[in-house]
């Protein structure tokens, strides 16, 4: 059996030691669903939400999210990232979320990316629960990722729906 690479010899937690890694060009993917009743979903295409810009507060709060990864997972190294950006589409249950997070480093982005769609995901919530505290965050998900020694993933399409 592999070991396990955030334990030490003495089976602490630790943080790997990317230090011999080689630095390349890393981008992952993730995605996250907010669901919700149709007049929930309207009022906020409408711009009628109580809190004002669901989407726009949505977007600022998943790119502050992938900023700050490394304070919110323990073991997750600091990175300088080159690229966020959080987008929205909207579907017949709610709004799908699509966070990308791209850096020129020694490790992945993934966590970042999942921390900007969730996180996104929450803010819609905390910005409509006015008008339906029933809406469900589900579907949180890596889509791709890709650089890194590990190199390429993309999600089997019914993982992605």
């Amino acid at each position: 059996m592999a070991s396990l690479t955030h334990l030490d010899a003495q089976g602490q937690a630790r943080m790997v030691d990317v230090s011999a890694k080689a630095e390349t060009t890393r981008t992952a993917v993730a995605g996250a669903r907010v669901v919700m009743r149709p007049e929930t979903l309207a009022a906020i295409r409408a711009g009628d939400a109580p809190k004002g810009d669901v989407l726009g507060t949505a977007r600022v709060a998943g790119i502050l999210a992938a900023k700050k990864t490394h304070e919110l997972i323990p073991l997750c190294h600091p990175l300088l990232l080159t690229h966020i950006a959080v987008d929205f589409e909207y579907v017949e249950t709610g709004i799908e979320i699509r966070a990308t997070v791209r850096c020129q480093g020694q490790t992945g982005v993934e966590m970042e990316a999942l921390t900007a769609a969730t996180v996104a995901a929450l803010t819609i919530y905390d910005m409509a629960k006015a008008l339906e505290k029933t809406m469900r965050i589900d579907n949180v998900r890596l889509l791709y990722k890709e650089g890194g020694k590990s190199g390429l993933f993309v999600a089997a399409e019914e993982v992605v729906r």
